[in-house]
């Protein structure tokens, strides 16, 4: 008993001997006397195989140190981490300036560029410094080199596309196009009529004058269309638009220009993006005394927008099916024309078997005034227009030429079958309409601005 109480006792003063069974005290392990002052002397021999305390508390200590360490490590990881997160932000935003400068070029001035190689060799600076004080050669660095390096090519390549030679070849390109224009006019002897239906009808067309390319300047945008107001408003007797997509499915917004030079510079222009509530499908869409026409979906119905006043404003044509759309693409089914005696809306019904339906709209209360059922099915027509109350119907006959095959009077309610040919830029197209302010039938020719000059039968 004596003995247990001394193990406790020792026990607290030294945790090591705590480790020491009782047995080995009791074995001769440990030794006891008393000195010359009277003090109880304790002995303990321990042996080879007993626990090495001193190596548990120095591998303690180690051990602590070491998770210091990790944690400071771990700490100085999230920093380097926390500024790599922001190294790639800040490349996305470069990438992005970058890409801007690539698609607007109206928008870079020298400037511009040379900020943007500054900025590239400082992130290219702070990225070495990350590398070296992580101590790493991880892929993501030389990813990262290789980003900047062509982002830098990049930079200088569109720097050589000085801004003001571009402007003044922009000008030079203007007065060019219209140069060219009134040298085919001339040439095909054609004197515009504006405003007179003195005609027996269109007998031909001049060559197809190409203006420019679309003014995304892409070529992701073959659905679309452009033009100038058909009824023009005082104050925008010039005004032109444009609008395109990379689908048939989407109408999501438009560009105005104050006149035919601003369109081709790309330049003083007016973008309106619709409402999500107010978006459009198809691309037979019209300005005409400054409102936009064209197709809605949801509910299925034709939509117009005002300009002047931003209103919006819908109506649903009873009969009208969105089941049939024009042979070139989808989701046109309501097009919109103008011509010398008013607004039209042009479309197929059930109850017509998927043919033609000419509807005439009232300007004044945005309604259907009349409706004539023609003998031609909308799919196979490629495109649709109205001329004199006459509708005249296209179709396709090689990769090169389009033809009008099919005519209807509204006056007398006559249809013919006619073959007038004339030439096209590119294959497809997917809008066509007759301007009567100036006599002309503007095409979206896949991506590309295309007009013509139309002649009239005078006999």
């Amino acid at each position: 008993m004596m003995l247990s109480v001394l193990v406790l006792l020792l026990s607290a003063f030294s945790p090591a001997l705590a480790w020491i069974p009782v047995q080995d005290w009791e074995s001769g392990n440990v030794t006891t006397s008393v000195d010359s002052s009277g003090q109880c002397v304790c002995h303990v021999f321990l042996p080879d195989t007993t626990f090495p305390a001193d190596r548990v508390e120095h591998m303690q200590q180690v051990s602590k140190d070491l998770i210091l360490e990790v944690e400071i490590q771990k700490n100085k990881m999230v920093k380097y981490l926390g500024k790599l997160v922001i190294y790639l932000e800040d490349l996305k935003q470069l990438e992005a300036r970058l890409t801007i400068l690539e698609s607007s070029p109206d928008d870079y001035i020298k400037l511009d560029f040379e900020m943007l190689r500054i900025e590239l060799r400082e992130f290219e600076a702070l990225v070495s410094q990350l590398k070296d004080s992580l101590n790493s050669s991880s892929p993501l660095f030389n990813s990262l080199y290789t980003e900047i390096h062509n982002m830098t090519l990049l930079v200088n390549q569109l720097e050589t596309y000085d801004k003001s030679n571009l402007e003044v070849i922009r000008h030079q390109f203007a007065k060019l196009q219209m140069k060219l224009e009134e040298c085919q006019k001339d040439q095909d002897i054609i004197k515009p009529d504006i405003g007179n239906c003195n005609h027996t009808g269109i007998l031909s067309f001049s060559n197809p004058l190409v203006v420019q390319f679309n003014g995304h300047l892409s070529s992701s945008y073959v659905y679309g269309g452009w033009g100038k107001d058909s009824k023009p408003i005082r104050g925008y007797e010039n005004l032109h638009f444009y609008g395109a997509y990379t689908s048939p499915g989407g109408v999501y917004d438009f560009y105005f220009y104050t006149n035919y030079e601003n369109l081709l510079l790309r330049k003083n222009f007016k973008h309106v993006d619709l409402p999500t509530e107010w978006v459009g499908v198809g691309n037979n869409y019209i300005v005409h005394s400054n409102s936009i026409y064209y197709q809605h979906n949801s509910p299925f119905s034709m939509t117009k927008f005002n300009l002047t006043s931003s209103k919006y404003d819908y109506r649903v044509i009873s009969d009208a099916s969105a089941s049939f759309s024009y042979a070139y693409s989808g989701s046109q089914n309501l097009d919109f024309a103008a011509d010398e005696t008013g607004l039209w809306v042009i479309y197929a019904s059930d109850e017509n078997k998927g043919k033609i339906v000419i509807a005439k709209i009232d300007e004044k209360s945005f309604g259907i005034e009349n409706t004539w059922h023609t003998g031609v099915y909308k799919q196979s027509a490629g495109n649709a227009f109205m001329v004199c109350g006459v509708m005249y119907a296209t179709r396709t006959v090689d990769i090169n030429t389009e033809e009008i095959f099919y005519a209807y009077d509204t006056k007398t309610k006559q249809e013919r079958n006619l073959s007038i040919q004339f030439k096209k830029f590119q294959e497809s197209y997917s809008n066509l309409d007759y301007n009567p302010s100036d006599q002309k039938l503007y095409m979206y020719n896949n991506g590309y601005y295309v007009s013509y000059n139309v002649k009239f039968n005078k006999e």
